[in-house]
């Protein structure tokens, strides 16, 4: 017989917490640059943690319970996809390369923060007017033509505001509530993610629930680029259990063929993955509690990875029993990127009883 549920109804995200949220993805933290954002997010769970772990790279961790064995580890990623200053010309215009999967169609006409030295400087991505461009035969934004404009007259004028190659860019769109149930903004995937890890550890904190083992809230580095972050923070925490958040594609929206990309629909609740990365028995744990729970699951089935974090965790230590909680996502790497807020707490309240159902030792044996 499954354990009776022991998180509550209603809501469980509050106005103070949303504010972080706010202001969490307001703040920029692109691959490779993650650390306002990290201090931000520990300052924010600090309360209701023991203990604080920052790798050399700026994955950051939360622990409750840092002295015991049995570890699980609850994980999101902190990054968000920019762009590197890779050339400036003589005129003073600047030309760039991805960091992560920047979308090169979106950029023109976006404003955007240049990271220096010197602090934030800004400019935009240049493009031309409809008028001067040849009709039917217009060439669409690629990398090779996309470019970014600070009103400098040349490139030593540029280069006095204190930019330079290998600057990171990132765009300046700001969090919305969109008709009172969607979050919209830049890099919810997936700071969506650290909020909602971070909402778990406030729960267990404030409901006084006590865990028969370690918690380590997890917000890894460089997923963008590789999972790289997951990668290296595994090494290190050495888990028994993995229990990964992620975004994944609402497929209802125009210009999206579901038989390619499933049938997933933001609003319908969180979704879960079926793939080799997946621990089935893990897997089964979380299905089981969230019908306790009657919290609607979208299922997705990952052809070999699933191209999240759950990958660098399940495939580390000799084998670490891991699985995936996706939270569905409009937009992916745009500027105006959209999660229900029906979803948000869905995924913070399935979590919440997940970890509570996990005990010390378990093994989840394959067989």
């Amino acid at each position: 017989m499954a354990k009776k549920a022991t998180t509550k109804g209603g809501k469980i995200i509050t106005a103070k917490s949303e504010k972080f949220l706010e202001k969490y993805l307001n703040n920029a933290s692109p691959t490779g640059h993650e650390s306002s954002g990290q201090k931000m997010w520990l300052d924010y769970i600090r309360p209701y943690i023991d203990e604080t772990i920052v790798d050399t790279y700026g994955t950051a961790v939360g622990v409750i319970n840092p002295k015991a064995k049995y570890k699980v580890v609850l994980e999101a990623h902190a990054d968000e996809i920019a762009w590197y200053i890779h050339y400036i010309t003589a005129e003073g215009f600047i030309y760039v390369r991805r960091n992560g999967g920047s979308d090169h169609q979106i950029a023109p006409s976006k404003r955007v923060d240049i990271h220096t030295p010197k602090g934030i400087v800004k400019g935009l991505f240049g493009w031309p007017a409809i008028h001067t461009r040849n009709g039917g035969k217009e060439a669409p934004p690629t990398l090779k033509n996309i470019f970014l404009d600070v009103g400098a007259k040349d490139k030593e004028e540029v280069e006095k505001m204190g930019i330079h190659v290998g600057c990171v860019v990132t765009y300046e769109d700001q969090f919305m509530l969109l008709n009172k149930h969607w979050y919209v903004g830049r890099a919810l995937d997936n700071r969506a993610g650290g909020f909602m890890i971070a909402e778990v550890a406030r729960l267990l904190h404030e409901r006084k629930i006590k865990l028969p083992f370690g918690l380590y809230l997890t917000n890894s580095v460089q997923e963008e680029i590789g999972l790289r972050g997951a990668q290296m923070i595994a090494e290190r925490i050495k888990p028994d259990v993995a229990l990964v958040t992620d975004v994944t594609h609402c497929t209802q929206t125009p210009m999206i063929n579901k038989i390619e990309q499933g049938d997933i629909a933001a609003g319908k609740g969180p979704g879960i993955t079926y793939g080799p990365a997946v621990q089935n028995n893990l897997l089964k744990r979380i299905i089981d509690t969230a019908d306790d729970l009657k919290i609607p699951l979208q299922r997705m089935a990952a052809s070999r990875a699933t191209g999240t974090d759950t990958d660098a965790f399940a495939y580390s230590n000799a084998g670490v029993a891991s699985a995936l909680v996706s939270l569905p996502l409009r937009y992916m790497h745009t500027t105006v990127e959209m999660v229900h807020k029906q979803d948000v707490e869905d995924c913070i309240k399935l979590l919440l009883e997940v970890v509570q159902r996990i005990k010390a030792g378990e093994d989840f044996k394959y067989f």
